[in-house]
């Protein structure tokens, strides 16, 4: 254990060095050549911000694991290097995958993609996954459900994939939220996945979370002016999507570990809840009003904070704030109740405080107490 908490540490502390002298290059190369977020009636940020923070993700990612791969294999211990060859028809799917939602990413970001070829490379993507063997063969009783067929669980993976992606892309609409919900999981899926031996996925966790860190900085505290501030992207929202969808499906289905003391399925879904709970309101809502459920608008969860009255930041620290309290919960709960008794119990909350916010909004339309600062996508 001790052997894979540290080089885990290392990892972590070779992708925040290499991502935070990554991502001012790409600031210079972005205010250099004019490659900057376009500002429209959606978008809450003010003045010329590069969305590229996202190009600095998978390449430090993989050439930090492949490079400490590479120094324990020389150091003499292959057993870094042997985790990853155990699964690695997953991870060269998941490698490939990342890739090409990459490619897609850094294609959106300079020139604009249509979201059907979006949602195809998508659909490809999670193919390439579920042929390597990432796929729901449990619900973990949830709905009653403990073992899945092929026929179910990989349709319904697919399905799963597409939505983690997307749910990511989607919430990336005020500095610091899309990374903060982010880090946070990391962060536990890295520490669930040391508890329970699946080293792999946690150096994965663990990298993810140090790339995740410098770019919070340069997005939430990086100044405009001072032409030091950045926005992730679709070739970041889209690629930590993935690595989200991957990590939490793995945790999902794996056997209960009594070394985890938690039910591993609670610890998957419930740092994603905000985003995955968000963006099946915002479906139903867009639906109900006979829009495309695709066609974007300012009713996210952080387009709502925003409509109460809170500054950007106040609205991003107190989002991922719920995400947490919403996690030790879980946590908590799953000690004592079932699953289904857990999700139930989130649904009731979530309802409940959307209620309230709406209520809260309303008063404030009705005060005029002024309006929001902002920053970008839905």
């Amino acid at each position: 254990m001790t052997y894979w908490i540290i080089n885990s540490l290392i990892v972590f502390a070779l992708c925040v060095l290499l991502a935070g002298v990554l991502i001012p290059q790409i600031l210079l190369i972005a205010y250099r050549r004019k490659l900057f977020d376009e500002v429209d009636e959606r978008k809450i940020h003010k003045g010329l911000i590069p969305r590229l923070g996202g190009i600095a993700f998978v390449p430090v990612i993989l050439l930090s694991i492949a490079l400490i791969i590479s120094v324990n294999i020389t150091a003499g211990t292959p057993q870094f290097g042997n985790e990853f060859s155990n699964d690695c028809l997953l991870m060269t799917a998941l490698f490939c995958s990342l890739q090409l939602l990459y490619l897609v990413g850094i294609a959106d970001d300079l020139i604009g993609i249509k979201y059907r070829a979006k949602f195809v490379v998508q659909i490809v993507c999670a193919i390439l996954l579920i042929g390597a063997g990432c796929w729901f063969t449990t619900l973990a009783g949830a709905m009653g459900i403990s073992h899945l067929p092929s026929w179910i669980g990989m349709p319904f993976t697919a399905i799963v994939i597409v939505f983690i992606i997307n749910a990511m892309n989607l919430i990336d609409g005020v500095d610091g939220l899309a990374s903060g919900l982010s880090s946070i999981a990391t962060g536990i899926y890295g520490i669930s996945f040391l508890l329970i031996g699946e080293y792999a996925y946690a150096v994965i966790s663990f990298a993810t979370l140090g790339v995740l860190c410098p770019f919070f900085y340069y997005n939430v505290f990086g100044d405009v002016k001072k032409h030091s501030k950045i926005f992730m992207g679709d070739t970041g929202s889209l690629t930590i999507g993935l690595i989200l969808s991957v990590l939490g499906i793995k945790l999902y289905t794996h056997p209960y570990d009594p070394v985890l003391n938690f039910q591993p399925a609670v610890l998957a879904f419930s740092p994603l809840i905000i985003p995955s709970f968000d963006v099946l309101r915002v479906y139903m809502v867009r639906i109900r009003q006979h829009h495309s459920p695709f066609l974007p608008d300012k009713n996210h969860i952080h387009h709502k904070f925003l409509s109460a009255g809170m500054h950007p930041r106040t609205a991003m620290v107190t989002i991922i704030t719920i995400a947490t309290l919403f996690t030790l919960i879980n946590l908590g709960l799953s000690r004592i109740l079932n699953i289904n008794i857990i999700v139930l119990t989130d649904v009731i909350i979530w309802l409940v405080f959307n209620s309230y916010l709406n209520i809260h909004i309303r008063r404030h339309s009705e005060t005029g107490s002024g309006t929001n600062p902002a920053k970008k996508k839905p």
